[in-house]
């Protein structure tokens, strides 16, 4: 809520929710608190996302450990045990059946005075090749980097690949005697974020991992997880973006156009910063791995625009995307952090910080003559989405004039699908969690001169938390026959846009009040025609 001056303020709801949420803060006495957390200690109900995970409390940032075992998606994920603020990194949990219902799990890896538990990835080792478990009952084994702390035997502050090991399904995790398993020599305080799967042309396991300030993605094999030997660097022979760092790689392989006989790979970077929206941002390569090397096909010149770069999400908020290991039908299912390194300890949310983007499938398609990675919500959340009733709404015009839906499309939580034909107008779109008075709300609109699909959040609410919450997030999009069509999900503090039926996706965090609800339409400049209008409210 605000109050006249603007301010903002939250009534407790119940005595029990606000003594709790002291219990919680006053439990963390021992801990320096950070400013974000000394300044935000009632809780914030209303960006609560109901079809994202966020934790009960404190700060999350990457996802880590992505993978999909005896019917359960695990997500662990940078976590603070201690405090809504970045720090002592370990590792948070929690599981999943659907993708959309997360159940949050005891802390799996804990920071301890020696290293912090920075990201990495798990596998299931079917053939326990690593001996850790047994092949009726094989591990899932977790590679992560150590950051290591003064007294390790590790100067402060390198990084190495450690590996920790789980012979219950995921719930606790044991140490490997001897590590770390993989370092630099010399050391190295950007060698990190280590992403394992299994290579099976060559019968081998195979790791990504980054040196993140030289823009260097270095990849390794492996026979057991344990000894691991140098394949080869994947970087760009001038990198345009200097001061940024190359973080989260991921490469996998996906069918071209659905032909499993026309195979290509994917090499994921998340950047930051420099991203295509501002500060962080998920970059991808698609090219040729033959086992030892990758190479993409097509590199932008050296000293481009980010433009010119293919990019996963071209909103502010989606970044150290990945991943599922071992995820059903060989899907690539990924998902991303929804924050931005330039204001994420400052959004206005507590006693959490932080929150993962919808889960999504990703495929390959040959798009103006090139092959694109198109992104869509995951298979479950598309039935969620069909097994509810939708709010239908016939065809209609406007032309120079915005309109509000009926009262039955309100809603903070929705699926919006529809087609936008800009006719004569000079731009055409949609107004969502828009405010009575019309003084709040986020634009989603096409600009027919430009060929651009953006998402204004300039009024969407609380924007002023941070100079650096960037305002619009453009991307090229010509018209297919005359229309677009738009899939947007909105949450209680985010919007993502899918277009075209996933050929771009742009995600974007906001915080309106919570009766900002209303949904509206305007044309500039003359006709538009709104059509194929589904509205439902999933949870």
């Amino acid at each position: 809520m605000y109050d006249s001056q603007d301010r903002f303020f939250v009534r407790p709801r119940a005595l029990s929710s606000w003594f709790f949420t002291v219990l919680a803060v006053t439990a963390t006495a021992c801990v320096p608190l950070s400013s974000s957390l000394a300044a935000s200690p009632i809780d914030t109900p209303q960006w609560r996302s109901a079809l994202h995970y966020t934790p009960q409390r404190n700060w999350m940032n990457d996802p880590n450990g992505l993978v999909y075992y005896k019917g359960l998606y695990h997500l662990f994920y940078q976590y603070n045990p201690h405090g809504n603020f970045w720090g002592d990194m370990s590792w948070g949990h929690a599981t999943s059946r659907d993708l959309i219902h997360w159940d949050e799990q005891a802390v799996a890896m804990r920071a301890n005075p020696s290293e912090e538990v920075f990201s990495g990835s798990v596998v299931v080792d079917t053939r326990n090749t690593s001996g850790l478990g047994t092949v009726k009952t094989p591990p899932l084994v977790a590679l992560y980097t150590s950051v290591y702390n003064a007294g390790s035997g590790h100067e402060p502050g390198v990084q190495a690949q450690s590996l920790a090991y789980s012979i219950d399904d995921g719930t606790t995790w044991q140490q490997y005697a001897h590590n770390p398993v993989l370092t630099l020599n010399p050391e190295s305080s950007h060698f990190r974020d280590p992403k394992v799967s299994w290579y099976a042309p060559g019968g081998y396991w195979l790791m990504t991992a980054v040196v993140a300030d030289a823009h260097v993605v270095k990849l390794y094999r492996s026979d057991n997880l344990v000894d691991w030997t140098f394949l080869s660097d994947f970087t760009l022979p001038d990198v345009p973006h200097r001061g940024a760092l190359w973080e989260m790689p991921d490469l996998f392989a996906l069918p071209l156009d659905g032909d499993p006989a026309r195979r290509k790979w994917v090499m994921i970077v998340n950047v930051n910063p420099w991203s295509i929206a501002g500060g962080s941002g998920a970059m991808y390569f698609v090219g040729q791995f033959d086992g030892t090397h990758f190479v993409p096909d097509d590199v932008a010149p050296a000293g481009s625009d980010p433009a010119r770069y293919q990019w996963l999400d071209h909103g502010a908020d989606y970044y150290a995307a990945g991943t599922f290991s071992n995820a059903p039908a060989g899907k690539a299912v990924t998902i991303g952090w929804m924050n931005n390194w330039d204001y994420a300890s400052h959004v206005p949310t507590s006693p959490w910080k932080g929150a993962m983007a919808l889960p999504r499938e990703l495929a390959l398609k040959t798009i103006d003559g090139r092959p694109q990675l198109t992104s869509v919500p995951s298979s479950s959340y598309e039935s969620l989405v069909k097994r509810l009733p939708p709010t239908r709404i016939e065809a209609f015009e406007v032309s120079s004039a915005t309109r509000d839906l009926a009262l039955s499309a309100r809603g903070a939580v929705q699926n919006i699908e529809l087609t936008i034909r800009p006719g004569t107008a000079q731009r055409a779109g949609m107004i969502v969690r828009a405010s009575a008075s019309g003084d709040t709300g986020t634009r989603i609109f096409y600009d027919v001169r430009s060929q651009t699909l953006t998402v204004d959040r300039s009024h969407s609410g609380n924007t002023w938390f941070s100079g650096a919450f960037s305002k619009a997030h453009v991307v090229d999009l010509p018209l297919h026959d005359g229309g677009l069509h738009l899939q947007v999900v909105i949450d209680r503090n985010s919007v993502e846009v899918f277009a075209d039926h996933g050929r771009m996706a742009i995600t974007d965090l906001i915080f309106p009040a919570l009766d900002d609800d209303r949904v509206r339409v305007f044309a500039e400049g003359g006709d538009a025609t709104f059509s194929d209008i589904a509205i439902t409210s999933p949870r």
